[in-house]
């Protein structure tokens, strides 16, 4: 990758490592003479053909434990290497000349045994290209020094690794080289014959894909120069024709092969997550045709972050490797016990399939999937306790969650919403309002957010396009994605988490009960190398009012085969994914056929419309059933690796259907669509992206991020459209959290909707198409009401609603002091204060949210808001406002700590109250 900061470099494309399916021998034998454009192949009969993963990525390295258990699935499944190259071991880059100490010797030399126990290649990497000076000796010899320390620790097999570094030489080297790549060669053939010219010992270009070369591949002197000087013995790094590659055409690798005078090994990062923290790749390995396995000296993959996530991308790299291990078509054999066999029939299951019609006739990417999920199932079920080191490597912070089944969904059916946090989100005692919203957590941007958006199934753009920081400054950059760095990771972040190895006594005296340790910042470090002794086994006690874990209905291949379509893969979604975006997208175009002041003469219409939607929110509710399975199966251990996404996920379709239901009974026909100019770092990545971008309110990321929960809890809550029926418990809820923390209750039971008339009862009469009800198993436990135009709401009100309320409400005698009741009573006697239209030009919206003190979940909150929202905007609203008291201390803290408004400043602005407001 393009590297612009010697100090902090973003990360190579390189890779990770997690386990995959193929059973075979742990040292697989590829076909030996091979003519590739007039390049022969040794013609030694059988070639060793490299097959593994890679640990190279930026975050928190995997622990020995899910090292140890990679060395076991590879050997089961056929795969033989394993590329060291961690790269928050900064010792294998950023300080490559410290040599390890007593205690991280100890770590490696326990991983590389670990590794020849199951047979398994250890590639020790470094990368020294940040700083060194090729033609200083002393430099020279301090890398031959790091390198024999690690062979003394029993490695056989290394790499040198430059990728992602400045092109330009320092003055000393330009007077000795005569170009970069000189530099790089020289240094490289002189350690590879110092160690003796080991089997194995591989070289990454800084040039490692068809985009970096200049000015092509074909004409590229860099790459020609690798290809000339490079010692035969050695084998070169290629990720394809860009750093994430869509496909790899056996044209594009006859091509590079010629240049470099070798079949490259190539460094797979179709399910590289490294560079977006809001996608997982959990689609099969495709865009490959078995066609290029004889040509190709091997494939390394570098999958996701999250260990156990990468169960399907390794498995789908092995089924195709042994499709066509020996050049030849074959069955592929995957053996799971004595007793289990699947052998593979390729001509089936493109039935049905919307994608491409396989040309490849040894390697069916959707049959592999369907092997590799049906034996990934088989992991869900065995009780695993996810130990105390086990953190998200990215996302937001994850935890399990118990929820019920959910029941077969309606039209008028309810959005689920998990609950999570344990402190009431509107208790009387939160901490003093805090008016700069910037100050708060809540209204605050979060790091994992600020991401370029990404081009799906038919783009040709790389689907790594994030940036580090809000530049305005780079239409070029946009303009020309090719030339942009497309490293996977931010910078701060990636200063944060570069740390020395850790070793035992370090990471024991840092061990924390799950809880703690999910609580803590999830992109901070953690020991690359760990003993099992370490991993503290937490067991899940339920608390509180929670249920037992474990006790909903099993988990099935059905619920696996969604998940994968949800989360497929860089450049496209799945089926069922790609289905559920075209029926949302549908039903918004077309909601004017159902919209409250159509006359819905168009039956036909009207009908295929509820009834799409109906199918919708079924889809909707597989999606939530789905997650309500994962998060009670049984292996906690997978569980915490991939919550971070499905609650993500689930967050964001369960407002989408209460959307939908909005849609069906209260939208009017000039609903508005209109896509926003954000910039392209305001969307998140993968399905979520896309949903987000399709509300109304496609650029709010404050009510979008919400993150997983801290503690497990079983509790639910629903959003709906508010109806009639709804009216006495919202004024219950509404009464009941006025009075609260008051020391004396100033109303009498004389007048007990009062309270509500006062506060809700204006917007429930005129203006209940813009209403939604928050709902647990105990009923109504709040409320978000709106009206998309205050100005002739107010008017409507005078002419209708507060008549009504002076005959029910008796003016109090202003001669003596007034009670509160008799303060509000008043109030419908008097003219109220009226807002500059200045203001409610730009925010024309009155909104009114109260949520009961039990609640304790704040995404609820913020789906619930972003329901308000988005029923708005759709109809038009440019803003919308509230209104507090400044005495009312516990409102002020719920719009505070939502973090979705601000506080608004104007003459003419009534003194008694406080006005926060919002643009949409």
């Amino acid at each position: 990758m393009v590297q612009k900061d010697k100090t902090l470099e973003p990360p190579p494309v390189d890779g990770e490592q997690s386990p995959s399916p193929v059973s075979g021998e742990a040292c697989a034998e590829a076909p030996g003479p091979v003519e590739q454009s007039g390049i022969a192949v040794e013609p030694t009969g059988h070639r060793k053909f490299i097959s593994g993963v890679v640990e190279g990525f930026y975050g928190r390295p995997w622990t020995m434990e899910q090292r140890k258990e990679l060395f076991r699935r590879q050997q089961k499944w056929g795969l033989n290497t394993y590329l060291y190259a961690p790269k928050d071991d900064y010792k294998h880059r950023m300080f490559w000349r410290e040599l390890y100490s007593v205690e991280e010797a100890e770590q490696l030399m326990t991983l590389i045994a670990a590794a020849k126990e199951y047979g398994i290649e250890f590639i020790y990497a470094i990368s020294p290209g940040l700083d060194i000076t090729f033609s200083n000796q002393k430099e020279v010899s301090a890398l031959k020094r790091k390198l024999d320390q690690v062979t003394h620790f029993g490695c056989k097999s290394f790499a040198l690794l430059f990728d992602d570094i400045d092109h330009n030489m320092c003055p000393a080297d330009k007077e000795v080289f005569s170009s970069f790549a000189h530099a790089q060669v020289s240094i490289t053939n002189e350690i590879y014959q110092y160690l003796g010219e080991p089997e194995t010992f591989l070289f990454c270009p800084t040039e490692y894909c068809g985009t970096f070369c200049y000015p092509n591949v074909p004409q590229s002197p860099y790459l020609h120069t690798v290809g000339e000087k490079l010692l035969p013995g050695i084998d070169v790094l290629w990720t394809g024709p860009k750093v994430v590659s869509k496909d790899i055409t056996v044209e594009s690798i006859e091509e590079v092969s010629k240049i470099l005078r070798r079949a490259p090994v190539i460094w797979d990062n179709i399910h590289a997550n490294d560079y977006d923290q809001k996608r997982l790749f959990l689609g099969p390995y495709k865009g490959r045709s078995t066609e290029l396995i004889p040509r190709l000296k091997g494939v390394l993959t570098n999958p996701n972050c999250e260990f156990e996530s990468n169960f399907v991308a390794i498995h789908t790299l092995a089924t195709w490797y042994k499709s066509n291990m020996n050049g030849v078509r074959k069955d592929v054999v995957m053996t799971d016990g004595e007793d289990s066999t699947v052998s593979i029939q390729i001509k089936l299951e493109n039935e049905g399939s919307d994608e491409e019609l396989e040309t490849d006739m040894l390697y069916s990417p959707q049959l592999a999937l369907k092997l590799a999920l049906t034996e990934w199932l088989g992991e869900f079920c065995v009780p695993h306790q996810y130990n105390s080191r086990q953190v998200p490597q990215s996302g937001a912070k994850s935890t399990a969650i118990d929820v019920s089944s959910m029941a077969a969904p309606s039209l008028c059916s309810s959005t689920t919403v998990t609950t999570v946090f344990q402190q009431p989100i509107m208790s009387p005692a939160m901490p003093p309002l805090c008016l700069d919203p910037l100050a708060h957590p809540l209204a605050k941007i979060p790091q994992e957010e600020e991401e370029v958006e990404v081009e799906k199934k038919d783009s040709d753009e790389e689907p790594m396009e994030m940036v580090v920081e809000k530049m305005v400054d780079e239409p070029e950059a946009e303009a020309n994605p090719e030339e942009k760095h497309d490293g996977p990771v931010l910078a701060d972040k990636m200063a944060e988490d570069l740390k020395p190895m850790d070793t035992d006594k370090e990471s024991l005296a840092e061990s924390k009960s799950p809880e703690e340790s999910i609580q803590e910042d999830s992109g901070s470090d953690i020991a690359p190398m760990q003993t099992d002794d370490q991993l503290k086994q937490d067991v899940f006690v339920p608390g509180p009012n929670e249920k037992p874990l474990f006790t909903a209905e099993p988990l099935t291949v059905d619920d696996l085969s969604l998940l994968a379509e949800l989360f497929y893969l860089p450049y496209e979604h799945g089926n069922k994914a790609v289905q559920m975006l075209k029926e949302f997208n549908w039903l918004r175009a077309n909601s004017s056929v159902v919209s409250v002041n159509c006359k819905r003469k168009e039956t036909e219409k009207v009908e295929e419309w509820q009834s799409r939607a109906e199918k919708f929110e079924e889809m909707c509710c597989s999606v939530i059933q789905m997650f309500t399975r994962l998060s009670n199966s049984a292996n906690r251990t997978i569980l915490y690796d991939l919550y971070p996404y499905i609650w993500d996920i689930k967050s964001i379709i369960s407002m989408v259907k209460s959307f939908v239901q909005w849609l069906g009974c209260r939208s009017q026909s000039s609903a508005q669509f209109l896509r926003g100019d954000q910039e392209p770092w305001a969307f998140r990545g993968g399905l979520a992206g896309e949903f987000q971008r399709l509300l109304p309110i496609e650029g709010a990321n404050d009510l979008f991020y919400q993150p997983p929960p801290s503690m497990p809890t079983s509790k639910l809550y629903s959003i709906r459209p508010y109806f009639p029926k709804d009216e006495a418990a919202v004024y219950k809820i509404c009464k009941e959290m006025y009075c609260e923390g008051l020391e004396d209750i100033p109303f009498s039971d004389d007048d007990p909707d009062l309270i509500g008339d006062r506060l809700v009862g204006g917007l429930l009469t005129l203006s209940s198409e813009y209403g939604f009800v928050l709902e647990d198993d105990e009923g109504i436990c709040g409320y978000a009401l709106g009206t998309v135009d205050v100005k002739p709401f107010i008017k409507k009100c005078e002419m209708s609603w507060i008549p009504f309320m002076q005959e029910k409400y008796n003016k109090p005698d202003c001669q003596k002091d007034l009670t509160e009741a008799e303060k509000m009573m008043l109030s419908f006697h008097e003219e109220e204060e009226g807002l500059p239209d200045s203001f409610l030009s730009n925010f024309p919206s009155l909104i009114k949210v109260d949520i009961h003190g039990k609640v304790t979940d704040p995404s609820v909150a913020k789906s619930m808001m972003g329901c308000l929202l988005s029923s708005l905007k759709a109809n038009g609203s440019l803003g919308a406002f509230c209104k507090v008291r400044q005495t009312d201390k516990r409102m002020l803290d719920f719009y505070s700590k939502l973090g979705c408004f601000e506080v608004a400043k104007m003459e003419g602005f009534p003194k008694d109250i406080i006005i926060m407001g919002r643009s949409l």
